[in-house]
């Protein structure tokens, strides 16, 4: 198992989400918490379909980190 650094970003409609890490796996929601529970499914069903195809799974390797300013 690996924990996958999930972006969440403000958009017109509500907001969007990806990981760095997993190319090509998104999702959308009308809230933060729409927004997480649809990346998580999004990032099962794309780690399981990479298995299945013989694929390999991408490493969690992203990190995060706040910078104070002013």
């Amino acid at each position: 198992m690996q924990n996958y650094l999930i972006i969440i970003e403000k958009s017109k409609n509500g907001f969007g989400a990806y990981a760095p890490d997993v190319e090509g796996c998104v999702a959308v929601g009308k809230t933060v918490e729409e927004t997480m529970k649809n990346m998580q499914e999004a990032l099962e069903f794309h780690i399981q379909s990479l298995i299945k195809d013989g694929l390999p799974v991408p490493e969690a390797v992203t990190q995060s980190a706040y910078a104070k300013v002013g």
